[in-house]
């Protein structure tokens, strides 16, 4: 399984509809995708900026290419993006899972 991680900022006034963005339309659209075994989004605010990270996992990288495209290290980014945040981060990170849980 492969995680993917996309970091993106907004404002911290603006995080609440971007998370409502995200769920309502960003998630939905991830976990549509044959391959994909979840979307997760993560957040948090510092000063004036939101941060968000969303994790999904995939199958593999044939899923992440019908997801993102063939250069699956781009972010797929929607139209609404351009409104929320503050830059258009221009690379996503994978990793590879290496575990189901970790024993304390």
């Amino acid at each position: 399984m492969i995680a993917r991680i996309w970091h993106g900022r907004t404002r911290a006034s603006r995080a609440e509809a971007y998370l409502a963005f995200l769920t309502e339309r960003a998630l939905p659209d991830y976990r549509s995708v044959p391959g994909n075994r979840g979307a997760y989004v993560l957040h948090r605010i510092e000063g004036d900026v939101a941060h968000f990270l969303t994790l999904s996992l995939w199958d593999s990288l044939a899923a992440i290419e019908a997801f993102a495209g063939p250069d699956r290290k781009k972010p797929k980014y929607y139209p609404e993006d351009e409104d929320f945040l503050l830059e258009m981060e221009p690379e996503v990170r994978h990793y590879e899972w290496t575990s189901e849980e970790i024993a304390p």
